[in-house]
């Protein structure tokens, strides 16, 4: 079980304008927070995500292949958080929409630092259109 996802950033005040955003469509408040790091999540709840500048001092970097993936309430959902992760510094990476035939609906966008989020709802056939699962 994943505990939280920490990503690096050189510009934690920019960074965390974003994902209070984000954070906020998940109803997730800051939990932790101190010089150079914020981490958003509930104790006991599912995993979180944190914000650093690295330890090392050197420049943060995007890992290619890594991606945060946030679960949604519903498709309406889906497309409201993607809406806001490009409405605050956010970039495309892939607009809302089904991916395959398996009830997969997501969006996918970076942060500003480059790091790499989608937003997912995963639908049932004996859900009805976009309703919970």
């Amino acid at each position: 079980m994943i505990g939280y996802v920490t990503l690096g950033t050189n510009d934690l005040k920019r960074a965390a304008a974003f994902y209070d955003q984000i954070a906020a469509l998940l109803d997730t408040p800051r939990m932790m927070e101190f010089d150079g790091f914020i981490a958003w999540g509930r104790p006991g709840g599912g995993a979180g995500i944190g914000l650093t500048r690295p330890y090392d001092g050197q420049p943060a970097t995007v890992g290619n292949g890594v991606m945060v993936a946030l679960a949604a309430r519903d498709k309406a959902h889906v497309d409201e958080i993607y809406r806001t992760a490009l409405a605050n510094g956010g970039t495309d990476e892939g607009a809302p929409g089904p991916r395959g035939d398996s009830g997969f609906y997501a969006a996918y966008f970076r942060d500003p630092d480059g790091n790499k989020l989608n937003a997912f709802f995963m639908s049932f056939p004996s859900s009805p259109e976009g309703g919970e699962g």
